[in-house]
Order: C-alpha cells, then sequence, then structure tokens
C-alpha cells in the first residue's frame, strides 16, 4: 500500500509547489515512487526549476533486478527552459530536412538555407538545430537518418516510429544544446506521447524579452482556452487515452471502465480535461514502465 505523503516534511522541500500539487504529482507523473523517491524528485523539480506540469522534467519508476528503480529525466521542453535561464541565450530554429526540400547549411557560421519547394516534400531524410548565445558561435547540429536508427529500437522506440519527425527534430536540439550550452540528458530521454504529437512543424527563433522580465519562478498565468478549442482538445486527449489503452493491452470495454474508474477520479458526471488529461499521464508513466520492465529482461 502506498504511503500517505507527510504534509510537515514534504512543506520543506517543495519550492513553489502547493499542497494539492503535491498530492497531484505523487498520484500521476510520479506515481509508484517511494516516500524518499518522492522527495528526492521534488527536490530536483525545485532546485532546477524545471516544471512536471509542463512536461519539462519526469519521473520514471520501473522494476530493476534489486527492486523498484526511480529514474529522473529532463525532457527536450526542460533542456530549452534551462537554457533560457543563461543570461546570454539568444534563440534557436530547427526543423525536420525532407528528401525534397531545398537545404544547405554553413557549420562554421551556422547560417542554414532551408527551403520548402513543394508540398510533395517526400520522406524525412534528417533534422537541424542551430541555437544561438551572445558573444559565442552559433552551434549549428545536422542529424541525419543513420544516426537515430539505434534509438528505434530503445525505449521510446514506438515513439520514434509514430512520430518520427518530432523525436528527430528534438533529438537536434537536445545535440546543439548539450554544444552550446553544455545541458546534457540521457541518450534516450523519456518523450511522452502528447509532447511528440503536439510538437509544432518547426521552431523559430523569436524575441524573449517578455520572458526574461518575468520574475524567476513565478508561475505564469494560463489563458483559459476558448469553449470549441477546449472541446477539440477534449477530442485529441480521449483518442491518445484510446492508443494509450491499446498500448497496455486492455482493449475490452468493460476493462477500460474499470480502469478508468480506479485511476481517474471525476468529480462530477463526466470527466473534466484536466482529469482527462491526469488519467493519460497515469497511462504514459504505466507504459514507461513497461517498456523499462521489458528491457531489463533482455
Amino acid at each position: 500500500m502506498t504511503k500517505a505523503i507527510a504534509p510537515v516534511n514534504t512543506q520543506l522541500l517543495v519550492g513553489n509547489f502547493t499542497q494539492n500539487e503535491l498530492e497531484t504529482l505523487k498520484g500521476t507523473i510520479a506515481k509508484g515512487t517511494s516516500n524518499e523517491q518522492f522527495a528526492l524528485f521534488v527536490q530536483t523539480c525545485a532546485s532546477s526549476g524545471l516544471n512536471p506540469f509542463l512536461n519539462q522534467i519526469y519521473c520514471i519508476t520501473y522494476n530493476g533486478k534489486d527492486g523498484p528503480v526511480m529514474s529522473i529525466q529532463i525532457a527536450v521542453e526542460g533542456i530549452v527552459a534551462l537554457a533560457k535561464k543563461n543570461s546570454q541565450y539568444k534563440g534557436f530554429i530547427a526543423s525536420e530536412v525532407k528528401e525534397n526540400d531545398e537545404f544547405e547549411i554553413d557549420v562554421v557560421t551556422g547560417e542554414p538555407i532551408h527551403k520548402i519547394k513543394t508540398l510533395q516534400r517526400g520522406k524525412t531524410i534528417g533534422a537541424y538545430c542551430v541555437s544561438y548565445r551572445e558573444g559565442t558561435p552559433n552551434m549549428a547540429v545536422i542529424i541525419t537518418n543513420d544516426q537515430v536508427e539505434h534509438l528505434l529500437k530503445g525505449r521510446n522506440g514506438s515513439m520514434w516510429k509514430d512520430y518520427f519527425d518530432d523525436m528527430i527534430v528534438k533529438h537536434a536540439i537536445k545535440r546543439s544544446f548539450k554544444r552550446q550550452f553544455g545541458i546534457e540528458v540521457a541518450e534516450d530521454e523519456y518523450i511522452n506521447a502528447d509532447n511528440a504529437s503536439s510538437a509544432p512543424e518547426s521552431y523559430v527563433r523569436r524575441d524573449i524579452t517578455a520572458e526574461a522580465d518575468e520574475v524567476q519562478g513565478q508561475p505564469r498565468e494560463i489563458e483559459s482556452p476558448p469553449a470549441a478549442a477546449k472541446v477539440n482538445e477534449t477530442a485529441q486527449v480521449r483518442q491518445k487515452i484510446s492508443t494509450a489503452f491499446k498500448a497496455l493491452g486492455v482493449t475490452d470495454k468493460d476493462a477500460q471502465a474499470a480502469y478508468m474508474q480506479a485511476n481517474c477520479k471525476v468529480a462530477g458526471e463526466k470527466p473534466t480535461l484536466e482529469e482527462l488529461n491526469g488519467l493519460l499521464k497515469v497511462m504514459e508513466m504505466e507504459i514507461a514502465e513497461k517498456a523499462a520492465g521489458d528491457e531489463e529482461l533482455e
């Protein structure tokens, strides 16, 4: 049985997290952790300034040879967030490259020329990222398909196959930021389905003056989306939940209903978008644990 979170002890570590947020973390993103592991995860979030609710940092638990193991992993979104804390950060550009695109890049100056000549772009053949930092050369990184073939067979292999364009762009960003800012994460860091499918077609350089003026550590005010947009987002989340059920092998309707009853606490007659997102995170954690367990058996 999972031990209850001790409010007195945990509050000493929480940084800007409220007790309700801690309970949400414990039941979703950090589900399956011991109190000690959870405290370490919260400490890491607080000390690094990374926000697990923004998919910047993950807590993965799986069964190792000597018992339950926790892995704290930083997503590409977290890498970008860390780089933005550097006063010399000046943005970046990144995109996938397809076989019918016109593309060339000067790796010395870090200036790419990327033109889409037709909407029939063909297959993806690689990706690039150029990160900018004041007072240092631009850092251009090119990733070709053959460089990521091994990742198609790794822990996130299914994500690479389903969202290849987004994943290879994220990989290029990771490599560029590692060289430009010294930020490094695991070779095959955890990326959930929500992040992969929602990544933009390409990343563009933008003015970050307003962001730099924000008080560090203060949460941003989140604007409520229009009703139509929220309905569309709910439909997208439900589709991802359906896909996750298949990945978990839960295909029977009654079994799915039982799973939702056990893992999605609904306050009203129907689950809200926030409640569905919470359920999806639980499912993604279980999928990651399952993949990690399979990898241990290999």
